[in-house]
């Protein structure tokens, strides 16, 4: 089976913000050794340059991972999580980086890269968004809606526009209201748009796992891990924080948190798509 992690910053000490090309292997090499075939490098929303850098980064490593054998995980593309996020739903994230979304801030960002680019997060409510969305998915990448206060019509007008997924879902965007369910609801309720799901102990409540899985077409779930560099070398064990006890990120790969599930009784079959045939179908247009 061939398992995927669309969404992971780093791992064992490393990061997509300050690791070399070396260690973007490393970090490759560990999410192999936990049964992980397959990651999309996530790169955090910083300003133009520095995501340039990281991006510059990945791709050498994917160049080098080439020339390579072993078992780590291939890298199959770069995850740009910003900078056309809100401030007001920046989670983990600098929401000094977040800029406006338009075409010429979308080129600064993504030109020499179109070809490693697979998905693009963003806010749909800031203004142009809905445009931008149209341009990211006419580029073939994929648009993901997420650190948003979208109300439901506007996270479905990003639909439209060709937003094919959404972001870790819950976590940093407006949740359900009995008066607007909001980007969250629309998530759920949808039944062809792709959701993230981070499914460690700390990102989402157990019985709010049960509520994604009893509600949303299982073809569009998603189980990623959205580790960084925070998370332990030989196993994930606890939500990563900061000082503040702001969790930063998932401790573990998604492999982990499939089993994790399992053990609790979820359907085995369910899950394991949601790691293998999901993603694969997801990445590859389906």
């Amino acid at each position: 089976m061939k398992v995927i992690d669309i969404h992971t910053h780093g791992i064992g000490g490393f990061d997509t913000f300050s690791a070399t090309e070396e260690q973007m292997l490393q970090i490759a090499e560990i999410h192999g050794s936990h049964g992980v075939s397959e990651i999309i490098l996530t790169v955090y929303s910083a300003t133009l340059k520095t995501m340039r850098e990281n991006m510059r980064t990945i791709k050498n490593a994917m160049k080098m991972q080439m020339d390579s054998e072993g078992k780590a995980a291939h890298i199959a593309g770069i995850h740009l999580e910003g900078p056309f996020l809100n401030s007001r739903k920046c989670g983990a994230l600098d929401p000094n980086s977040f800029i406006r979304p338009n075409e010429f801030n979308l080129i600064k960002l993504i030109e020499g890269y179109e070809d490693v680019v697979k998905i693009i997060t963003i806010a749909p409510e800031l203004e142009k968004a809905i445009k931008i969305i149209e341009i990211i998915s006419d580029l073939g990448i994929i648009a993901s809606m997420g650190h948003s206060e979208a109300t439901y019509f506007v996270a479905e007008a990003g639909y439209n526009a060709g937003a094919r997924g959404i972001t870790h879902i819950f976590n940093a965007m407006r949740g359900i209201h009995h008066r607007d369910p909001g980007i969250a609801g629309f998530g759920v309720m949808n039944k062809d748009i792709y959701i993230e799901v981070i499914a460690d102990p700390f990102h989402l409540d157990s019985r709010m796992i049960e509520f994604i899985f009893s509600v949303k077409n299982h073809e569009r779930i998603i189980i990623v891990s959205d580790t960084v560099k925070g998370a332990k070398k030989e196993s994930g064990t606890g939500g990563v924080t900061d000082n503040s006890n702001k969790l930063l990120g998932g401790s573990m790969t998604n492999m982990e948190s499939a089993d994790r599930l399992i053990k609790k009784g979820f359907n085995k079959d369910v899950i394991l798509k949601c790691i293998s045939e999901n993603p694969e179908r997801y990445l590859h247009g389906g």
